[in-house]
């Protein structure tokens, strides 16, 4: 039995090499990660004579009272907190409307519906007519444009649609006996017994609107309608940075801050919530496209 478990020395070298090159892979990811994160607490003089790689030579959270100091923030976080919460409940309720009307097979004109959002997943109309689209239906300028436009995705339905004709025909047919009509199954049977692969389709939608800053760059010219990643984004441009070291001039905290200190401490305020949350959600990733897919 030992025999059969040993690995042979050409086994052994394979191993070996594949540790050192995910061991090179995870140090070429993280790191940048981990100079931001001990540069954000470094003081940002200090910073600036450089050579600072593995630990904080100078430890302070001045860096990060600047950068609360600012109200833009605070607004922001709160204008993605909203869009985040709202969008995901709208996202996915919409689409698992879609999706179970589409698993149907008595439904009329499925197969064409289908075909025609296939088409969305290869072909797009392009940012300016995208612009036109929003000007007309009176979204920019207006809270709605992070809501509406990403209310449907087909790569989303074609995972609850899956799903959704897995579920037996005997759980319907039984409701349609008690009485019940289309609405009655689809809020009392098919969302509750289909929870796994609704909060994997939450989970998807809700990192995208908390990393999304593209929308607020290209329809939002009002800065206090702006979410946080188009504020990062604004930071890194340099402009809100410098907003901020105006803002505190006289006050101690210019004597230790620098604008790229204020910026690296921003992209660390902006990134850690979704950074600490994405671990704990990665397994409902994983399984809720596994339940999408493999039984399709």
């Amino acid at each position: 039995m030992f025999a059969l478990n040993r690995k042979t020395k050409g086994e052994v070298i394979f191993d070996l090499a594949n540790n050192v090159f995910m061991l090179c892979i995870c140090f070429i990811t993280l790191y940048p990660i981990w100079y931001v994160l001990i540069n954000a607490f470094n003081d940002g003089k200090d910073a600036m004579l450089g050579n600072i790689y593995w630990w904080p030579r100078m430890f302070t959270f001045k860096n990060f009272e600047a950068v609360f100091a600012s109200p833009g923030i605070m607004r922001a976080m709160w204008i993605t907190v909203a869009k985040t919460a709202i969008g995901v409940v709208a996202h996915v309720f919409f689409t698992a409307m879609v999706a179970y009307a589409l698993s149907r097979k008595d439904l009329i004109g499925g197969k064409i519906y289908i075909l025609m959002g296939t088409v969305t997943l290869f072909f797009a109309g392009g940012l300016i007519p995208s612009y036109l689209l929003m000007r007309d239906l009176h979204l920019l300028e207006n809270f709605w444009v992070y809501i509406v436009p990403v209310l449907f995705s087909f790569y989303d339905l074609i995972i609850l649609m899956t799903f959704f004709r897995e579920i037996p025909d005997g759980l319907e047919e039984a409701a349609r006996i008690d009485g019940a009509n289309d609405w009655s199954i689809f809020l009392r049977i098919i969302l509750p017994v289909s929870m796994p692969v609704l909060a994997t389709i939450a989970l998807f939608h809700g990192v995208y609107q908390w990393n999304d800053y593209f929308t607020g760059m290209i329809y939002i010219n009002n800065e206090s309608m702006q979410p946080i990643q188009t504020y990062l984004y604004r930071v890194v441009a340099q402009s809100s940075s410098n907003q901020m070291m105006v803002a505190v001039q006289g006050s101690a905290l210019t004597k230790t801050v620098t604008s790229q200190s204020i910026k690296l401490a921003t992209m660390v305020v902006t990134t850690l919530p979704i950074v600490f949350v994405y671990p704990f959600l990665q397994r409902y990733f994983v399984k809720g496209m596994m339940i999408g897919s493999i039984k399709g």
